[in-house]
Formats: C-alpha cells, sequence, structure tokens
C-alpha cells in the first residue's frame, strides 16, 4: 500500500507552502527519516523527511510548485509495488509561470467530479455538506486524489453566504495606469500575510499612542565602556559588541515586569497576563520582515541578548527560524533608527498588546537650568491595544522604559 506524502503544517497560520527543492528524484530509494523535500511558507524554509521506506514516485507537486496543507505531494511505494498513474484529480503540478498581469494565488486545487461520477469526500465532509445544503457535485475537493474534505465544503458554504463580491481592487488599480507604464510584482505569501494580518490589526485591534523622547547620553557612554571592556575570543574578536537596540530590548523587558498590567494580551473572553518579557523584534529581510521572539529577555544580560538576536535575525534572514522562535511574545520593538528615521509610529502584531517604535538617536540642543546644553535624544512612540492595556499602564509603561534608557545602570542591577 503506497505511503501519501503530505505537505504538513509547519506553522499555525500556514494554509498552503511552496516546495522549494526535492532532494530525492520520481524513482529514487528513500530512507524513513532521510531528507525528502524543502518547503518555504510565508514565514520560514523548513526541510521535511520521508515518512516511510521506499522508492518515490508520482510527485505531483514539483519544485516551485503550491500546494495547500495537509495534501499529497507524492506517493512512497514498497519495491517492487505497482505504481498507480495519478488521477486527473491529483495531475503533477508544474512550477507557476512568471506573471505579466493580475496574479492569483497558485495553490494546487483537484479537478471536480465530472460525467455524473460520484463524488469523493469524507464522511465527515458529507455530513456538513448535508446540514448546510452544499452539494458535492462539481465542489473541488483539496485532498488526496481530489477527495473533497470538511475545510472544502465550509469554504463552498462561507462562498453561497458571502454576498456578491464588488470588481476586486487590484483590477481597479490595474486600470489607473497605462499598459506597459509598470511592472507586475506577484505578492509573495510572506507580503499577502503582512498584508493580512496588518489590515486584520488595524480594523480590529484598538490602537492608541503614547510618545516620549529619551535622553541617551549616558547610554552611549555606557555602551561604549563595555564594549571597549569586552575579553577577546579565541580568535582576538571581542566576546560582544552592544548595540543601542540591545539596550532598548532590555530596558522593555524590565519595564514590562515593573508594570505587569502591560504585560498581556487580550485573548478575546479574557486577558492573558504574563509572568516573562517575551519581547518580539521586527527584522527587515528581501520582500518583507520576520519578529523572532527573544524569550525572557529581563533575565538575560546585554553580551546575552546581544548574542541571541544576531543569532536570530541571521536565521530570519535564511528563513531558517523554527515556529517557535517567531509565535507568541507579549510586546515587540521596531528600531528604524539605523535609518535615520526620527519619530513614527508601528502597527500592532496581534497576539502582542504593544509595540514600541524606536526612531534615531538626535543631538540638539536642549535647556538646562535655562542653559543650552547639546544632549542626544531618542524618540520612541508606543502602540497600545486598548482591549488589553489602558492608558495609565501604557503610560506607566514608557515612563519604566524611559527610566531604564536614561539611566542604563539599573539594567546591570
Amino acid at each position: 500500500m503506497a505511503v501519501e506524502v503530505i505537505l504538513p503544517r509547519v506553522d499555525m497560520d500556514m494554509a498552503e507552502g511552496k516546495i522549494s527543492k526535492w532532494h530525492v528524484r520520481d524513482g529514487e530509494k528513500v530512507a524513513k527519516g532521510a531528507l525528502l523535500f524543502e518547503i518555504e511558507t510565508d514565514k520560514a524554509a523548513m526541510e521535511i523527511d520521508s515518512p516511510a521506506d521506499g522508492i518515490l514516485r508520482n510527485i505531483l507537486v514539483h519544485e516551485g510548485g503550491i500546494a495547500p496543507v495537509g495534501s499529497a505531494v507524492a506517493y512512497i511505494y514498497a519495491e517492487g509495488e505497482t505504481a498507480r498513474a495519478p488521477s486527473m484529480a491529483a495531475a503533477a503540478m508544474p512550477p507557476p509561470p512568471k506573471a505579466e498581469g493580475p496574479v492569483a494565488s497558485a495553490a494546487r486545487v483537484a479537478a471536480p467530479a465530472l460525467n455524473g461520477e460520484a463524488p469523493r469526500a469524507t464522511p465527515l465532509a458529507r455530513r456538513l455538506a448535508r446540514d448546510a445544503g452544499v452539494g458535492l457535485a462539481g465542489l473541488a475537493g483539496t485532498g488526496p486524489r481530489g477527495r473533497v474534505t470538511a475545510a472544502d465544503v465550509r469554504k463552498a458554504a462561507e462562498r453561497a453566504a458571502a454576498p456578491v463580491p464588488r470588481q476586486p481592487a487590484s483590477q481597479s488599480v490595474y486600470g489607473l495606469y497605462a499598459p506597459g507604464s509598470f511592472a507586475v510584482l506577484p505578492a509573495d505569501g510572506m507580503r499577502r500575510t503582512i498584508a493580512a494580518r496588518l489590515t486584520e490589526s488595524k480594523q480590529t485591534v484598538p490602537h492608541f499612542y503614547l510618545s516620549v523622547t529619551c535622553r541617551i547620553d549616558r547610554l552611549k557612554a555606557a555602551r561604549e565602556r563595555l564594549n571597549g571592556a569586552a575579553p577577546a575570543d579565541a580568535g582576538g574578536r571581542p566576546k560582544w559588541r552592544l548595540s543601542i537596540n540591545d539596550f532598548v530590548i532590555k530596558a522593555m523587558g524590565l519595564a514590562l515586569q515593573q508594570v505587569p498590567e502591560a504585560n498581556v494580551t487580550w485573548a478575546g473572553d479574557a486577558i492573558l497576563q504574563h509572568k516573562a518579557s517575551d519581547i518580539g523584534v521586527a527584522v527587515a529581510v528581501d520582500g518583507g520582515l520576520f519578529t523572532p521572539v527573544l524569550r525572557g529577555a529581563e533575565t538575560k544580560t546585554l553580551a546575552a541578548i546581544s548574542a541571541e538576536m544576531k543569532d536570530l535575525a541571521a536565521r530570519a534572514r535564511a528563513r531558517k527560524l523554527a515556529p517557535a522562535e517567531y509565535q507568541g511574545g507579549t510586546a515587540a520593538i521596531s528600531n528604524l533608527g539605523m535609518y535615520g528615521i526620527e519619530q513614527f509610529t508601528a502597527i500592532i502584531n496581534p497576539p502582542h498588546a504593544s509595540i514600541l517604535a524606536v526612531g534615531a538617536a538626535v543631538e540638539r540642543f536642549v535647556p538646562v537650568n535655562g542653559q543650552p546644553v547639546l544632549a542626544t535624544e531618542m524618540a520612541c512612540t508606543l502602540s497600545c491595544d486598548h482591549r488589553a492595556v489602558d492608558g495609565a499602564a501604557g503610560a506607566a509603561l514608557l515612563q519604566a522604559f524611559r527610566g531604564f534608557i536614561e539611566e542604563p545602570l539599573l539594567m546591570l542591577a
């Protein structure tokens, strides 16, 4: 009996994945647990092992092809077992063509049953179809060998209940520009996820914003002293090189401990108050961004935070983060100071209840006892989810954060 090779769910939000590479070719032997293929999601690249020993046959989704979670992408046969020809519903999918106009998702969908054939469907799908009044005939199935699944029935019921859509926004936007005056850059999974999640956040999360300006002269001096005192490793290089952002992460972690009513998550019917300060840090990558989570920031030294963030950022850019490394978290930090941006506001990324937007360090004269004094200042704006964080709690959090930034020795106590 052939074993189905299923596209697994490697991320909670994953609906589909692209096969970026097959490590075993059609007709080759494979051992259970051996590397079989690699997939790319909107957030990561993952290696998938073989579920069985045998001969790989009937590759349905080739390199560059996209398939929904839970669908069969190939089969593994025992030696000597006759391979079946793939059905029409499971025809091999080639890599998606290059687009020159409006682009649709390339997810593989099976062909509907034809010529009065009884549609293949799971028992649960049949029951849901009866309850919802959805006809299985003509319904495209995304399950193994074109089988209609419960998810297919639910989607069909949602489409039937939805109002007739107006012309898609993308189509109307295309019409505003002369043909040939622009290039079409297809939105990949990461860009579509960013667009969907941040649109949902702005529409469903009641944001409010608090801003503060921090003087960082003492922080800069402390950073210079700590970097200068770093011991050398075996190769003669300093064991650490602290950045201003490392201090920001540590300060935010400690501030959340001082103001536990801001170290929370909105859970729909309750507020979750967290014990640890798990800080998401936005990392720009080609085509989008990741927000790896640094766990227990309040307990870690500045050197440990610096080393961990360098590792997380490098693996984020290589799309090698594991799901557990970017899921969860209670608050986030987005720092655009290195781009010269002095101040901005950031959009909350649920389930986080807040995000701190950090601007550039700017030298300016400020009045001290009636005299102008040159100081280095950094503007920070906190976005809060008003469902979970009240204004007073947000203000207390930002005040505590500024206290640690302006007196960095408190982070070392």
